[in-house]
């Protein structure tokens, strides 16, 4: 896995929350949608089917366990899960805690207002909630 490397722009947008048997666990720095992204750690990745049918089921449990964790830390109303890709092409997974208050509802996150970036412990107690909800995560 020599050759995996995370995309720049999600380096510069997000804080690493750790590590899942395939993918690497991001959270999105923007406080006003709590939001993880969750990367393959395989080059070359671009599109779902680029994964072999063990990766896409590792995948998907991968982006299940997100989703759960955020459900469980809190309760959105929604949440939002999608593979597009258009913005940043290496394969990755956005799943979004989403809630009827939130700047965005009911629309999309994408392209909604100015990125409010977490103060930093917030953030640091947001990703040691996470990891504690998603017990499989080691370091990133």
């Amino acid at each position: 896995m020599t050759d995996f490397a995370i995309d720049p722009q999600l380096t510069q947008d997000t804080t690493t929350v750790g590590d899942l048997p395939l993918s690497r666990v991001l959270l999105m720095n923007d406080s006003r949608f709590p939001w993880l992204i969750l990367v393959p750690r395989r080059p070359d990745l671009v599109e779902l089917i680029d994964l072999d049918e063990v990766g896409f089921g590792t995948l998907m449990a991968e982006v299940r366990a997100a989703a759960a964790a955020l459900r469980d830390l809190l309760a959105p109303h929604k949440l939002n899960i999608a593979a597009l890709g258009n913005a940043v092409r290496q394969l990755h997974v956005h799943v979004i805690a989403r809630s009827r208050d939130d700047a965005a509802w009911p629309r999309p996150v994408w392209g909604v207002g100015t990125a409010a970036p977490y103060d930093e412990a917030v953030r640091a107690a947001f990703v040691a909630d996470l990891r504690r909800a998603l017990p499989q995560v080691g370091g990133g």
